[in-house]
């Protein structure tokens, strides 16, 4: 009888680590039946989608709605009273996968967590729930296993899957820039302004001024800024106008190549700014929130930093500049700091390098799969 593995990711980082994962099922069980919920990547993996999720990805975040969402959610509770299932993978999206896991668990399904929930960051509640209902926490950051420690459910670190992404990029930085207009005897400074509308129409504005300020006093650097494909651009033709003003190459995705010929960097907090430490671009963290939103998160948020560097070693490596902050006369100068002082770049990049080392020593996807082959025996 064929293995049969259920993988549900509700987010296009999510997407791409489900992905990955089902390539290395494959490997191991040619016959495998995979299920799922994903989109094309996870589709063109080998993965047979029950819900397909395709418009969620990007600006408007996971699960377009909530009929949808609950639609996407019966649909797996039929599954698992029809068909027999394995293991349930479950990929981040808590709100989801926490309803997933207990429905799982009730038909004597095994689950396993990859990419747990933040519950070191807010809602420390959560620990107990997300234990009780998971078999095995495939943890991606070195922390977390402390967390569940007192918990009665085996949590390992197995590294982060965004490494095994950025090792598969073969970098010629000398092709990138050319193809970008970049002069080779300039410094380059990337700007990330987020992957989401929101992000991008609160963020602009900031990151305009900014490069304003610099260009007065370092006429030499160059600014390459990459938009996530998924954008709506449309509405900020007034903003993009002053960006080509200003001679800023804008770019269409390619983040991670992007980010490989910078000398420096102003990036939203999130995905983007830990894979430019872990390339090794010294940046400035910035994120700018709706009022509302900001002071119910201010509320709730149980931890010092947002960076995932910083949270890591427990200590301010990067600079965050978050809400009235992010303006742009403190992020030039933060930026500045690091262009000018050698030795808080030095310091700055041995930190990221290290860093570096710790992931490279894991291979998530392979270790998932093996647990995943552990619980199944």
């Amino acid at each position: 009888m064929p293995v049969r593995v259920m993988i549900i990711a509700g987010e296009s980082s999510g997407e791409l680590y489900g992905a990955m994962l089902a390539r290395r099922l494959r490997e191991m069980w040619p016959d495998l039946l995979l299920l799922g919920i994903g989109g094309e990547k996870m589709e063109a993996s080998g993965v047979e989608l029950l819900s397909g999720i395709n418009s969620a990805f990007g600006g408007v975040g996971a699960l377009s709605s909530v009929k949808h969402l609950i639609a996407s959610y019966k649909k797996l509770k039929d599954v698992f009273k029809t068909i027999r299932v394995d293991v349930v993978v479950l990929i981040d999206f808590p709100d989801f996968n926490l309803k997933v896991a207990k429905a799982a668990k009730k038909s004597g399904i095994k689950v396993l967590y990859y990419v747990s929930p933040q519950v070191w960051a807010w809602r420390m509640g959560r620990i107990k729930k997300v234990a009780r209902r998971s078999d095995v926490i495939a943890a991606i950051l070195p922390f977390e296993p402390e967390i569940y420690a007192k918990e009665n459910v085996y949590c390992e670190f197995v590294g982060h899957p965004i490494v095994e992404e950025l090792n598969t990029h073969v970098i010629d930085k000398n092709a990138l820039m050319r193809e970008f207009s970049l002069d080779a005897e300039r410094p380059v400074i990337g700007m990330l302004p987020g992957s989401r509308q929101g992000e991008l129409g609160r963020h602009l504005p900031v990151l305009i001024d900014t490069i304003k300020i610099l260009k007065l006093q370092h006429p030499e650097f160059q600014y390459l800024m990459p938009i996530a494909p998924n954008l709506t651009i449309g509405e900020f033709g007034q903003m993009f106008a002053e960006l080509a003003a200003l001679d800023v190459k804008l770019i269409d995705g390619r983040a991670v190549e992007a980010l490989s010929i910078c000398d420096l960097g102003v990036v939203k907090s999130g995905t983007a700014a830990f894979q430019a430490a872990l390339i090794g671009v010294p940046i400035v963290v910035i994120y700018k929130m709706g009022a509302l939103d900001y002071n119910i998160i201010r509320r709730i948020i149980e931890v010092k930093y947002i960076n995932l560097v910083n949270l890591i070693y427990d200590a301010p490596v990067v600079k965050e500049l978050i809400q009235e902050m992010a303006v742009p006369e403190a992020i030039a100068g933060e930026l500045l700091k690091l262009y000018e002082d050698i030795d808080l770049r030095s310091e700055t990049l041995e930190k990221f390098k290290r860093l570096r080392e710790i992931f490279d020593q894991k291979n998530p996807t392979n270790r998932v799969a093996e647990l995943i082959a552990q619980l199944i025996a």
